[in-house]
């Protein structure tokens, strides 16, 4: 039974609960036992900042398999001693990007693949069956990310997943002894990914130099010059977007916009420091490298300069607020949805079950007792008078994260200079 505090709970092999993880909002604490009938003991405590996730136990149900950014920057999947937390081994670490998870096969208790995602989703894997098996899958499934979702005891039978960029995906079974694959069912067969457009990687560098890294959806068949473009900031905004089907940026550029979407400095999977890099950077750098990525657009000659949006939800509701309010000469017109206006209000009303996280956010965002001039300054409802493009803002009225209140300030703000904004 949880006491209240535990977020995760990890059984070993013989399906034994021996490991749990803790938080009491900003430091996190893994726990121990050595067996169903001894007490957990405290192992590790951690701040926030750092990350020791337990993936699995290794087969012998001795140690313990785990991503970790401990003393390096990059998350890294490692093997721990569970009695003292203490790494032995270093089992994948990738360059650029933090590793995600670790995959493994139940039948053969072995580890299959380490999971990470650069520009798209990758893997690493550890054995020469599981190498060929993707190499088998990729020969005939060319173009797809491929996951594999479901197996029978045996392993034998499997269904995988095929998603890109211009589909929802299809799911297939895959019979390994015969070497079969058969269609089981396409996600959205009404949509021929022929005729939708593709997410191409791009990078650009930041004012300060920091790369930044995004993704460009453009019209298919019409040439990349002087286009009107929408920039869709991600929300979170600590998490990150990805390549894959995205409907809204298909609307789009099936109607000649293209999409700009770009992982700003505090996505996640990039490792620590580009995370922490965003700390209290809300309407700041952060908003930066959303405004030079549409420079760079305008640079590269893909942008008409004077038909460029901003659209997002949640943070990137913000983004879109800030955009207009601190760079409105940017924009011709922006989409506010559930978007975050007074930092001040926005803590407050900060759900309960967010309660136990509000030390954190003091710490990423500001403090609104001891930091009122920086949340003065980065909280675009103080500033509307600076805007200067049409505004649409839509929000939930029930939502419990991004209260109502955030939008009503807007529209209220705006209709007391005689704006009235389009709300829904």
């Amino acid at each position: 039974e949880n006491p209240g505090n535990i977020t995760s709970w990890y059984a070993d092999h013989t399906g034994q609960i021996r490991l749990a993880t803790t938080t009491d909002g900003v430091n996190n604490s893994l726990l121990y036992r050595p067996d169903a009938k001894a007490p957990f003991k405290t192992v590790l405590t951690t701040t926030f900042r750092d990350s020791v996730a337990p993936q699995f136990f290794t087969f012998d149900n001795a140690k313990v398999y785990a991503a970790s950014n401990l003393s390096r920057d990059k998350q890294a999947l490692v093997v721990i001693d569970p009695t003292t937390a203490k790494e032995e081994k270093v089992l994948f670490e990738h360059p650029d990007v933090d590793v995600d998870h670790l995959s493994y096969w139940h039948s053969r208790k072995a580890i299959a693949c380490a999971h990470f995602t650069t520009w798209k989703q990758e893997r690493k894997c550890f054995d020469a069956d599981t190498t060929n098996l993707y190499a088998q899958l990729e020969k005939k499934l060319p173009g797809y990310e491929l996951t594999i979702d479901a197996a029978d005891k045996a392993e034998d039978k499997l269904v995988v997943r095929a998603r890109n960029d211009r589909t929802r995906g299809s799911s297939w079974l895959y019979d390994r002894r015969a070497d079969k694959l058969t269609k089981l069912a396409d996600a959205a067969p009404w949509l021929d990914e022929k005729q939708l457009a593709e997410m191409k990687p791009i990078s650009y560098k930041a004012r300060d130099g920091l790369t930044i890294q995004g993704y460009l959806v453009l019209p298919k068949g019409v040439e990349p010059k002087g286009l009107p473009v929408v920039v869709n900031p991600h929300g979170g905004p600590w998490a990150r977007d990805l390549w894959r089907f995205n409907p809204e940026a298909q609307f789009l550029a099936n109607r000649g916009y293209a999409v700009l979407q770009m992982n700003f400095r505090g996505s996640t999977g990039y490792g620590r420091k580009f995370w922490e890099s965003s700390f209290k950077e809300w309407g700041g750098k952060m908003q930066d490298d959303v405004s030079d990525g549409v420079k760079y657009l305008i640079g590269q000659g893909i942008a008409d300069p004077k038909r460029i949006a901003i659209y997002g939800g949640s943070y990137g509701g913000y983004a879109t607020l800030a955009g207009l309010t601190f760079s409105p000469e940017l924009y011709a017109c922006g989409v506010d949805y559930v978007g975050v206006s007074n930092l001040f209000t926005f803590m407050k009303s900060i759900p309960p079950y967010w309660k136990p996280y509000l030390e954190m956010m003091y710490e990423m965002v500001g403090n609104p007792e001891k930091e009122k001039a920086l949340l003065t300054a980065r909280s675009p409802v103080f500033h509307v008078d600076r805007i200067r493009a049409p505004l649409f803002i839509a929000q939930g009225k029930n939502d419990p994260r991004v209260n109502i209140n955030e939008s009503n300030q807007v529209v209220e703000a705006l209709k007391k200079r005689g704006i009235e904004v389009p709300y829904l």
